[in-house]
């Protein structure tokens, strides 16, 4: 499993409308992306500013160019998105996941 990764920041007026973007435009169609595992969306408040990581999960590089195109390692940062933010990574790191969590069985 691959980890992508990448962070911005916005104004602390401008946050919550940046989190209501990523979590009905951008992740739910991710959902339908073979290969995708899941997203997290981080939010952390600085001075003056929130910090914003977010994360994905993916089986393959493959299955990360569906998303991001044949450059997996730029940012794909849709106009809505830069129009709250900031700043933002120009590119992402790419993680090889060697251990998760193992469900809880009950």
């Amino acid at each position: 499993m691959i980890l992508r990764m990448w962070s911005a920041r916005s104004t602390t007026e401008k946050a919550e409308e940046y989190v209501r973007f990523v979590t009905t435009k951008i992740f739910p169609p991710l959902r339908e992306i073979k290969g995708h595992r899941g997203a997290y969306l981080l939010r952390r408040s600085a001075p003056e500013s929130v910090e914003f990581v977010v994360l994905t999960l993916w089986d393959s590089m493959e299955a990360i160019r569906e998303f991001a195109g044949a450059d997996t390692d730029k940012a794909v940062v849709e106009p809505p998105a830069r129009a709250v933010l900031t700043s933002f990574d120009q590119l992402v790191k790419h993680f090889e996941v060697v251990h998760s969590p193992e469900p809880k069985v009950e």
